[in-house]
């Protein structure tokens, strides 16, 4: 059975380090984990694969806090920007976050240096580095085990991925909730102070860039959306690229890939819930979104020059335009170098080339009019496009 005590311990015992910083962690592991034990349901090998998620998180974070302590002129690193893609989930935030990743100004969190930051990357080996190729078979394994995992989301060792791993050595994300049913830990997070894991993500930027730059970031994940006041005062100069798409399609797709993802270590059927525990948290994530962004721009008068509007559907059907687009709102400049990059890349990886997705809303205990009623204050306010798949 999952123990905290016994993750922290095997963590120590793995790295051998016994320094985790500050113990901001502990209150989210502790409260994960009792929800992992009361209310997820695990079968024997979703304790193993999530004990060793925990595993992983608290190693990183023993390993991060050493290099530190070794070198703690790191923590002088100026950490440009960053730039954030947020949105709600399933709103093309990957493919946008693919693009961006091309642009030679930007950095990048690419998924093999989230999943195993330390040593460092080194310019001269971000290519080569062997940790790219032990996260490339271990991709794999996951798609052979879990096949329709590739058309729900895809992913490679050198692309980028989502930061909430960086959020996670905290143990303060809502993304633990798209891996168990574990609503008293997710309503724990919703009501957490987020401040100290934001100050986390920051020292694992830092550590990132040491040898390895550019330091302007972009980096994403949609749960960023209910702790921007904690990331504004850690990232005072950050832009976002806010990615707008129907809450029904959103819904219907989270929810199909919510569901597959806790199969992997439930054989509990929470399917009749699911939809309307998800739209209780994204409706939340974009209220909290919205106020920061109104009270950014009166704050700083004339603040919206740090948000850019990104629809899917135009995304979609012509990707470059609406990033030369949002380039140009946030005062960026999109080089022809940047721009052939993300032709090619557009021209190869359109939607559905990975295998086609299907859901169906009602598969989820919701209906599509209660969904958009839901969220009429969120597509009214950005004139969202209804029905754009």
């Amino acid at each position: 059975m999952l123990d905290p005590d016994a993750l922290v311990a095997a963590a120590v015992t793995e790295t051998g380090l016994e320094d985790f910083g500050a113990d901001s962690f502990r209150p989210g592991l502790d409260r994960l984990v009792d929800a992992l034990r009361r209310e997820a349901k695990l079968t024997a090998l979703g304790e193993e694969i999530l004990g060793m998620r925990l595993r992983m998180l608290l190693a990183n974070r023993l390993r991060i806090e050493d290099v530190y302590r070794r070198n703690p002129a790191i923590d002088d690193e100026p950490v440009d920007g960053p730039l954030f893609i947020i949105g709600l989930p399933r709103t093309g935030t990957t493919a946008l976050s693919q693009l961006l990743a091309l642009d030679p100004q930007i950095r990048s969190l690419r998924l093999w240096e989230s999943s195993s930051p330390v040593p460092p990357p080194e310019a001269a080996t971000e290519h080569t580095d062997p940790r790219i190729a032990e996260t490339a078979q271990g991709l794999a394994l996951m798609y052979e085990t879990f096949p329709r995992m590739a058309s729900l989301h895809h992913e490679t060792a050198t692309g980028p991925t989502e930061c909430q791993d960086l959020l996670g050595m905290d143990f303060r994300t809502a993304h633990f909730d798209g891996m168990a049913h574990v609503p008293s830990y997710t309503d724990w997070v919703l009501g957490c102070d987020m401040l100290p894991a934001y100050r986390f993500h920051r020292r694992v930027l830092r550590l990132l860039q040491w040898h390895c730059p550019p330091r302007l970031w972009h980096l994403k994940t949609p749960v960023h959306m209910l702790g921007l006041d904690a990331l504004d005062a850690h990232y005072p100069n950050a832009r976002f690229l806010w990615t707008h798409r129907d809450p029904a399609e959103v819904l219907a797709s989270l929810c199909s890939l919510v569901g597959y993802v806790r199969s992997w270590v439930s054989d509990g059927d929470d399917s009749a819930e699911l939809g309307h525990q998800q739209t209780q948290l994204w409706s939340e994530a974009l209220r909290r979104a919205m106020a920061f962004r109104d009270n950014v721009a009166f704050r700083d008068k004339g603040g919206e020059h740090r948000f850019a509007d990104v629809s899917f559907a135009t995304l979609n059907a012509d990707p470059l335009s609406t990033i030369g687009g949002a380039y140009e709102k946030l005062g960026l400049n999109l080089s022809d170098e940047a721009a052939r990059r993300m032709q090619a890349w557009s021209t190869e990886n359109r939607q559905g080339s990975h295998g086609v997705h299907e859901y169906a809303l009602a598969d989820f205990g919701i209906a599509t009019d209660v969904v958009r009623e839901s969220f009429r204050f969120y597509t009214d306010r950005f004139a969202v496009d209804i029905d754009g798949r």
